[in-house]
């Protein structure tokens, strides 16, 4: 994965705690996540139909 130094350090600015054991709040990455692989499968659902539309 490509990620500029800027991207990087964005992201990590969200998801580090300092209280956390690990250097970053858990709960909140996992929210991320989520919301990312959300995001690619409305994306996907819209290139299918695309694709489904097309071969009619």
């Amino acid at each position: 994965m490509e990620i500029s130094e800027a991207q990087y350090k964005t992201l990590e600015d969200l998801i580090s705690s300092e209280s956390s054991p690990v250097g970053i709040d858990a709960k909140k990455t996992h929210v991320l996540i989520l919301h990312a692989l959300e995001q690619i499968e409305a994306r996907l659902a819209r290139v299918e139909a695309k694709l489904d539309a097309s071969t009619r």
